[in-house]
């Protein structure tokens, strides 16, 4: 094999290997949710993959011709490839639920076999290329440097431009058909594989795979650069309409009726901007769009007040505005970016309420939840101003102390909302916390979240200083917010 060709190879199949890596935690946040475990476990189990691949490739390349090794490899590399999104399909809902394991079973039945078959690529590629023994280090560095370039351009590529320009299926049909015509070409010029087994094997998965990853309809809306989004309609109100991002229900519009609050911690929103914030329209600034419903309640419930809304993904801006009925304008302006630079360009008091509702999957996003962050909320608001934030918490409540400790050392009230009877609820749910410089009327909080659709209970001072003081500071250096909600580490 020439080197150039050897070069190619090595590179596509690096590359591809990465591919499935960065795709796979697309693929696996609608059942295990867009968490640092989803992360990691499609870090582990790629690198395990690719180390048994390097091994298996290696020693098959001493024993059998590695020439005729490459087309198998790369057609079912390719096919199985092409797999991942059905097998993710089938499995993921009967696995939602089931903790940080879900996110480790999908990433590996879906992208341990097709990774490990492209990493025994180089080990093969490098026998083809081992002529000469005295240059055997050259040649293995230089090769495994191509591979470095291959995964980097995989990773780069994946993460930049091809997930916010094509869907995922259409990411893993473009690189998985490569591969399988790559694969086909060294067919055709090395031969087929001996026995009537291996060569339908060669051309069933590659047709299973692009078919199933075709045939089997996306459960999105929209297949965003950060979430599966989509709009369910609610069959008990002909004009509400629900917003999933991944496995969460993250909002809920009445297109009809905006000042409808149907979710209970928007209620919460909405009673504790009524009760104790100042009485007339409002300069407002929301960390995370979604559905938009406040801001939607507020144009409606206070005529003339503005909402700035910091929303990270424009595509689910663009869902919003075709299927939810949001409208922009001077009113209601929309920045597109994270929210932790977003904020930082915020006007200095420059608003009277900041709203947060930003979460990936159930967790707010870790950089969204510290005490620099923080910090920034607190210079945006006015001395007057009021900061309510939607926190979701389970079990022990680590999580919900953690933020509660964390925004006490900015803001010098803070008071929480849950259901009634929820503190101690070990399921859990929506818990929205409320601070302010100046003192907050809680006896009036308590009377307004009581008398709701969704009634609240507001938490005694003696539990909110108690998890003030056990909570954990949540800073840039250190906020462990998935183990918090998780905490399966002891």
């Amino acid at each position: 094999m020439n080197r150039f060709l050897a070069t190619v190879l090595v590179v596509l199949s690096s590359a591809v290997v990465l591919v499935l890596e960065v795709t796979v935690t697309r693929l696996a946040a609608p059942y295990a949710g867009d968490t640092l475990e989803t992360y990691t476990a499609a870090i582990g189990v790629a690198l395990a993959a690719i180390a048994l691949g390097s091994k298996l490739g290696g020693d098959a390349a001493d024993r059998l011709p590695p020439a005729r090794l490459l087309g198998p490899l790369l057609i079912l590399g390719g096919g199985l490839t092409m797999l991942a999104r059905p097998v993710v399909l089938v499995l993921g809902p009967p696995l939602t639920g089931a903790g940080p394991i879900t996110a480790l079973v999908l990433v590996t039945a879906s992208i341990a076999v097709p990774a490990a078959l492209l990493s025994a690529v180089t080990p093969v590629v490098i026998k083809t290329q081992l002529a000469d023994l005295d240059q055997t280090g050259s040649i293995v560095g230089r090769i495994s440097a191509w591979g470095t370039v291959g995964a980097l351009a995989g990773t780069f590529l994946t993460g930049y431009v091809l997930i916010a320009a094509l869907p995922v299926s259409a990411v893993l049909l473009v690189t998985g058909g490569a591969l399988v015509l790559a694969g086909a070409l060294f067919l055709l010029r090395h031969g087929l594989p001996r026995g009537r087994r291996a060569t339908a094997a060669m051309a069933a998965v590659p047709l299973l795979g692009a078919g199933l990853l075709v045939g089997t309809p996306s459960p999105c809306d929209a297949e965003t650069a950060y979430y599966c989004a989509r709009v369910a309609p609610d069959p008990e109100r002909p004009t509400g309409r629900v917003l999933f991002l991944d496995d969460l229900r993250h909002g809920y519009v009445d297109t009809a009726d905006p000042a409808h609050l149907e979710f209970a911690y928007t209620q919460w929103f909405g009673a504790a901007i009524d009760t104790l914030a100042a009485d007339r329209p409002l300069e407002t600034l929301h960390v995370g769009g979604g559905a938009f419903t406040m801001p939607g309640w507020l144009a409606e419930t206070r005529p003339g007040s503005t909402s700035e809304v910091l929303e990270v993904d424009p595509a689910v801006t663009d869902l919003a505005r075709a299927e939810l009925g949001l409208r922009t304008g001077p009113a209601l302006t929309v920045r597109e970016g994270d929210a932790r630079i977003g904020i930082t360009e915020a006007a200095t008091d420059g608003y009277d309420v900041v709203v947060g509702d930003a979460f990936g999957g159930l967790s707010v996003p870790w950089h969204l939840a510290t005490a620099e962050f923080t910090a920034e909320i607190d210079r945006a608001l006015r001395d007057d101003g009021l900061y309510v934030v939607n926190v979701i918490d389970r079990g022990p409540r680590d999580f919900l102390a953690a933020e509660v400790a964390t925004i006490a050392t900015v803001f010098d009230e803070v008071a929480v909302v849950a259901d009634r009877g929820g503190f101690d609820d070990e399921v859990g749910g929506n818990h929205v916390i409320v601070a302010a410089h100046r003192p907050l009327d809680t006896g009036a909080l308590r009377a307004a979240v009581a008398d709701l659709a969704e009634p609240g209970e507001v938490a005694d001072p003696e539990r909110v200083a108690a998890w003030t003081e056990r909570g954990r500071v949540l800073t840039d250096d250190h906020a462990p917010v998935d183990q918090l909600l998780t905490p399966y580490l002891t």
